[in-house]
């Protein structure tokens, strides 16, 4: 009894820590993974403990728990995190086309399906999506059913989205037309501008007339100017080099 009330005095993150393979704790990790969608917060060593236990453990997975997951994992990028959830999740409840009973593992895939055309302008996407998106289809007949109705994207997913497309668009340009940032953050209208506004004021971006649109100059990088980069690991110091001038000669 005692044991059992000093056990209830132990936060999730402590029962991770001190025993991560024990399975008395899943029903606990569970209930904090549906803890981190309502309080929008996220815990990535809590998440990868679970799905481990999953392993040990397949007949208790559950497809809602490991779909929350990932979700997470995605509102984590430019982190490793989807990955590091996706290595640790059977092959067989990803890919549809190995799977004999259809209706137990389609929740995880239309998870996926929902996030694509959620974020269907973002070609960052694409590539992880795809091909889940056609075992969908395929194992539906052909037909995409209303699949938002079936799994409510969690609460900042939008914003966690737009700040990864955002990333993504100040590695590769220096300049963006306003045209293909509202196709990146899916924003459009009075909500662009005032998307605008707050980056001009508070992300150092600078927006300029080009033409019959509006041009955003985004800060300067060592991605997007890679004169800014510095190749230290690269170069020699030219002390070193001069100790070479006495062989040459």
């Amino acid at each position: 009894m005692a044991t059992e009330q000093a056990a209830e005095n132990y936060t999730v993150e402590d029962l991770v820590a001190l025993n991560p393979y024990n399975p008395d704790i899943l029903n606990d990790l569970e209930k904090f993974v549906n803890e981190q969608v309502s309080s929008q917060t996220y815990n990535l060593d809590a998440n990868l403990s679970l799905l481990r236990l999953y392993q040990f453990e397949p007949e208790r997975m559950s497809i809602q728990i490991v779909a929350r997951i990932l979700i997470k994992a995605l509102m984590a990028m430019p982190a490793p995190d989807f990955s590091l959830c996706l290595f640790l999740i059977p092959e067989h409840v990803i890919d549809l086309t190995n799977v004999s009973d259809v209706q137990h593992a389609v929740l995880l895939p239309s998870v996926f399906v929902a996030t694509f055309f959620y974020v269907r302008s973002l070609n960052c996407f694409e590539s992880i999506l795809s091909s889940l998106v056609y075992t969908f289809v395929v194992a539906n007949g052909g037909a995409i059913q209303d699949i938002d109705s079936s799994f409510s994207l969690p609460g900042g997913f939008e914003q966690a989205i737009q700040t990864y497309a955002i990333h993504l668009l100040s590695l590769t340009y220096q300049k963006v037309p306003r045209p293909v940032l509202a196709e990146a953050i899916n924003i459009e209208g009075l909500a662009l501008d005032k998307f605008l506004e707050y980056h001009a004021a508070n992300s150092g971006w600078v927006i300029e007339k080009g033409g019959q649109s509006q041009v955003i100059v985004l800060p300067r990088n060592e991605f997007n100017h890679p004169e800014l980069k510095k190749n230290t690991a690269d170069s020699v110091p030219f002390e070193h080099v001069t100790r070479i001038f006495p062989v040459l000669s």
